[in-house]
């Protein structure tokens, strides 16, 4: 399947007009082909070339000499690779005015070697893969559950091949090489073990015998998959008091399709288990994209003592997933009983239902009305720009 040109919600001008940007996000999210979508015919500077790194990494100073013309915006591209460049960087913003964007797939990795971050100069911003609302009528629901949205994967003839090639060739060595992880087995006992707990509330004991390492190595590899943005941390809303909640938090890896290739599952049936879990982690990367996009904080869920239980909960709304044609009055338990806390305005049911209704105040919502209706702006206020196609 050809690999189309899909513009990006994210638009980086806005950000640069006024200020540098370190934009993150793993491999293979499309941070290149942003550039080259959006930042065309400014000065780039990739370091994946070898030739290219290897005179920078002799002289730094190189860079300056060089943009003596002092264009408004520079792109160094995987910027992790040589952080020793941000000395020169920071010579140029405060010298010529010059704003950067600063793309990377790790941020441990300059925070390790205690490089400098440009000492709030630049802003920070993730990239996510594809959202539904930039594949339009691309986008296919199934497809997404089964192989998730990294940008080739999803316009591959053969997403499972290259799946398996992403998740050996850079979650098992670039990341483990990035975090300086001298046992590369265990690494990858512990994402096998880490896909299998996507979704779930995280008991660090039993990942550690699962992947037969200490439980600080555990923990210390979430803090890894989190610095490369590999997993994002799901808190625990721990603020309702007519119900004691739990406080252990969530872990999702940042694409359905990683997930279900680590737990090692193929071929998704509507209706099962096993299909609900794809479509309540497609609906968390929405809305974590949509949050990290407009600077919201992270998502986080609620669950009580008792046993109920809301997927997730952002600004004024709760959010609770449901991959079934026909919600009952049981679905929406978790939902009623965190109402009573008072604490949102807005309570919905996502599902498969084909058209919208409420039940005692509950908005029950077909999956795709939600979507419009979040990216929309209709219960979080966002700002749109259109230039070139772009939105953002």
């Amino acid at each position: 399947m050809a690999h189309p040109l899909v513009p990006r919600y994210l638009y980086m001008m806005d950000i640069l007009e006024h200020r540098s940007c370190f934009l993150f996000g793993p491999r293979q999210t499309g941070k290149t082909t942003l550039i080259r979508q959006q930042l065309a015919g400014y000065p780039t500077y990739n370091l994946l070339d070898q030739i290219l790194f290897v005179r920078l990494s002799r002289n730094p100073a190189l860079i300056r000499q060089e943009l003596t013309e002092d264009p408004s915006i520079v792109v160094i591209d995987e910027i992790q690779k040589m952080p020793q460049l941000l000395n020169e960087v920071q010579i140029m913003i405060q010298e010529q005015g010059i704003r950067f964007l600063l793309t990377g797939s790790s941020a441990r990795s300059l925070r390790r070697k205690g490089v400098n971050l440009l000492g709030g100069r630049a802003r920070s911003r993730a990239l996510h893969p594809f959202v539904r609302i930039e594949l339009g009528e691309r986008f296919d629901l199934d497809r997404t559950l089964e192989y998730g949205l990294l940008p080739p994967i999803y316009f591959s003839d053969s997403p499972s091949e290259d799946l398996a090639a992403y998740a050996g060739d850079y979650l098992k060595e670039e990341v483990a090489a990035e975090a300086i992880v001298r046992n590369i087995g265990a690494f990858s006992r512990f994402l096998e073990t880490a896909g299998h707990a996507h979704g779930e509330m995280i008991n660090f004991s039993a990942m550690a015998n699962d992947s037969q390492v200490p439980t600080s190595t555990v923990r210390e590899y979430y803090e890894i998959l989190k610095d490369t943005f590999i997993a994002h941390e799901v808190p625990a809303l721990t603020e309702s008091r007519k119900r004691k909640a739990i406080s252990t938090s969530k872990y999702y890896l940042f694409d359905i399709g990683l997930a279900r290739h680590l737990q090692g599952r193929r071929g998704l049936a509507p209706g099962t288990a096993e299909y609900g879990s794809a479509f309540e982690s497609y609906m968390f990367q929405e809305i974590k994209a949509f949050c990290d996009y407009h600077r919201l904080d992270t998502p986080r869920y609620w669950r009580s003592k008792s046993q109920f239980e809301v997927d997730f909960v952002f600004e004024d709304i709760a959010v609770e997933t449901k991959a079934k044609r026909n919600v009952s009055a049981r679905d929406l338990r978790g939902l009623r009983a965190l109402r009573e806390e008072k604490l949102f305005s807005r309570y919905i049911l996502v599902s498969m239902e084909p058209a919208p209704r409420v039940v005692d105040g509950i908005s029950i919502l077909p999956w795709s009305d939600f979507l419009d209706r979040l990216w929309g702006g209709e219960w979080v206020r966002v700002r749109f720009r259109r230039s070139s196609g772009q939105s953002g």
